[in-house]
């Protein structure tokens, strides 16, 4: 969806933002969407290490009692 946004289109959506925002909120904006979409990142990121930490350790089957 974002791969067809070219030039004027990212120039739009700025418009639209100072229009709406006011050209105040939108630095303070900007460091919100980009410090969300940073832990975002570091989430799945994460996510996808722990799941090959568990892909790599070794599997240790319990033992069966016996009586």
């Amino acid at each position: 969806m974002l791969q067809n946004i070219g030039i004027p289109g990212l120039f739009l959506i700025l418009v639209i933002a100072l229009v709406i925002f006011g050209p105040s909120k939108l630095p303070e904006l900007g460091r919100a969407v980009g410090s969300t979409l940073r832990e975002f990142k570091k989430s799945t990121q994460d996510l996808v290490s722990g799941e090959e930490a568990e892909e790599n350790k070794p599997k240790i089957n319990k033992a069966k009692e016996t009586k």
